[in-house]
């Protein structure tokens, strides 16, 4: 028996399994290596309660029907999925169904380790998670009409091009809008721009667009 958090890898590729291993080794982590959703899946039931690593792309069964799977069987442990460069959409699917975080790869250990750290933070309360939202509604207050827009694209998964579009400015308009709305939510990456918007309510497909 040990004391130290448990992380279960779930990736097909040898040396992400070994690299992520390695990093959080020797950050003081216990690690489970998987080399399929499935293997993970058959002792899901009776594996020691950590947080998952899970790949989104995978053959036979994909990261995304893991967590919903998982999700199904009442198996609450925090999931972090790792997706590879343009794979956003998926994992805005992902936040939305419960993930804590994504992780592009390749990734650094101190990314890493952040985002396992939210993870085992992530344990609260149903009292806590409606205070989230409601300090998610406040900060948002302080975006304009137009990053909130933005904000609602991303939170649909939406590539930059398709926001534009969709509000009929250019694409580099989307980047500023995109940079002055991080920095109103004192937000250094995506996903925790995410997190914010989900728990103010935001990406629902059918939300009412904000007119400038």
């Amino acid at each position: 028996m040990t004391n130290k958090k448990l992380v279960h890898i779930i990736d097909d590729e040898d040396a992400i399994r070994r690299s992520s291993a390695y990093m959080l080794k020797t950050s003081g982590y216990s690690v489970e290596a998987w080399t399929s959703g499935a293997a993970f899946l058959k002792d899901a039931k009776s594996a020691e309660e950590g947080c998952i690593l899970l790949d989104v792309r995978m053959p036979d069964i994909d990261g995304l029907e893991v967590q919903r799977i998982l999700t199904e069987r009442g198996i609450a442990m925090p999931v972090i999925i790792m997706t590879g460069h343009g794979d956003i959409s998926i994992a805005v699917q992902a936040m939305k169904a419960g993930a804590v975080d994504f992780l592009e790869k390749p990734f650094e250990k101190t990314v890493l380790i952040d985002a396992i750290e939210r993870a085992f933070d992530r344990v609260r309360s149903a009292q806590g998670a409606a205070a989230d939202g409601a300090r998610a509604n406040l900060i948002i207050g302080a975006l304009t009409g137009r990053e909130r827009e933005v904000l609602e694209g991303l939170a649909q998964g939406l590539p930059n091009k398709t926001i534009a579009y969709d509000l009929g400015i250019s694409s580099r308009t989307v980047e500023v809008h995109r940079a002055n709305l991080m920095a109103k939510l004192h937000v250094h990456s995506l996903s925790d721009a995410l997190r914010i918007a989900f728990a103010a309510g935001m990406g629902r497909k059918d939300e009412t667009v904000i007119n400038t």
